[in-house]
């Protein structure tokens, strides 16, 4: 039995039993794939597959439970490598970082600046995507990391490391009646207004909607984007008044007009999110330090490797934080 075997077996059940798209997905021919795994059956002295014809049909019981283990020690023999990488100051490699747009767009540029100049050879794919679906994408092993946010519990799709916490604003066009001198507008203002924020808005569960349901109002909204940028260009057009992070609104946007959101609208925090169980490379942890300064690494690592419980410091304000990781 090799590595090698257990590899192919597993990009099989990947890819639900298609023989010719996991040979592609593995960079083997199908009749190379196929010898391998009719050796391994040969060796188990079992079928792993249904056959039909010369099609594979479904996974046996017998299977299932080797595909399951199959998993476990390639995964480990991954950490393996990685360890070795590690512990030879390898300066190359890939990192794979699952996120929002707000976070791609208007916080991480200048971290993964530092982590490119101090990894010149490591090469960064930014999977941009919704929360849940930056965390599906962490958990089936697509991504190394995942940044989100949450205004509740802390994700709980692997080790969850607190970055910032930062605010919504309640953004206007100049002109727009709500552009005055005098107090912020509050909720019952905003439920009267079509509301334009994130796609995440909608959901019934959301902060915003818990926040408007607090005060007995419903918000009326007209439309939602993952795209931060997207959001502000609809407020400009006056379809609406936006709530986004206070991260997507700078100096520079001063055709609009903004304040922090009701103090029902609860703060955020944005998270850097590990996987359990997985040895990560130094450049990832890294990362993890240039958005968090305040994250000793050696902590850092006695979590991941788990010989210690998480006690992170409090998060610091994006306002207060800023200046530290754009500098």
């Amino acid at each position: 039995m090799t590595l090698t075997q257990l590899r192919y077996l597993v990009a099989i059940a990947d890819a639900d039993l298609n023989i010719t798209l996991a040979a592609a997905r593995v960079h083997a021919t199908q009749p190379g794939l196929s010898k391998q795994l009719k050796q391994l059956e040969d060796e188990l002295g079992f079928l792993l597959f249904v056959r039909k014809g010369r099609s594979l049909e479904a996974v046996t019981p017998a299977g299932t439970e080797v595909i399951d283990r199959a998993r476990l020690v390639l995964a480990e023999a991954n950490n393996i490598r990685t360890y070795a990488a590690n512990q030879r100051r390898e300066s190359q490699g890939q990192l794979v970082l699952a996120t929002t747009h707000t976070q791609a767009r208007f916080v991480l540029p200048p971290a993964i600046a530092q982590i490119k100049r101090d990894y010149p050879q490591v090469s960064v794919h930014l999977q941009n995507a919704a929360e849940s679906t930056a965390l599906d994408l962490l958990t089936q092993g697509d991504a190394d990391m995942a940044v989100v946010s949450t205004a509740g519990d802390p994700p709980q799709a692997g080790i969850a490391v607190p970055l910032y916490r930062w605010r919504r604003l309640v953004l206007v066009p100049r002109g727009h009646a709500l552009d005055r001198a005098g107090p912020a507008p509050g909720m019952t203002e905003l439920a009267a207004q079509p509301l334009i924020s994130y796609e995440s808005s909608t959901r019934p569960g959301s902060s915003l909607q818990r926040a408007f349901a607090k005060v007995g109002l419903e918000p009326n909204i007209a439309l939602t984007a993952l795209d931060a940028d997207l959001i502000k260009t609809y407020v400009r057009a006056g379809l609406g008044v936006g709530l986004l992070a206070e991260m997507a609104v700078s100096g520079t946007d001063t055709d609009l007009r903004a304040w922090p959101a009701p103090q029902e609208v609860k703060e955020c925090i944005a998270w850097a999110v590990l996987p359990r169980e997985r040895v990560l490379r130094d450049y990832a942890l890294e990362l993890v330090r240039a958005l968090a300064p305040q994250i000793d690494r050696r902590d850092l690592r006695r979590v991941l490797d788990g010989n210690q419980d998480p006690d992170w410091p409090e998060p610091p304000t994006w306002e207060s934080l800023t200046q530290t990781i754009t500098n």
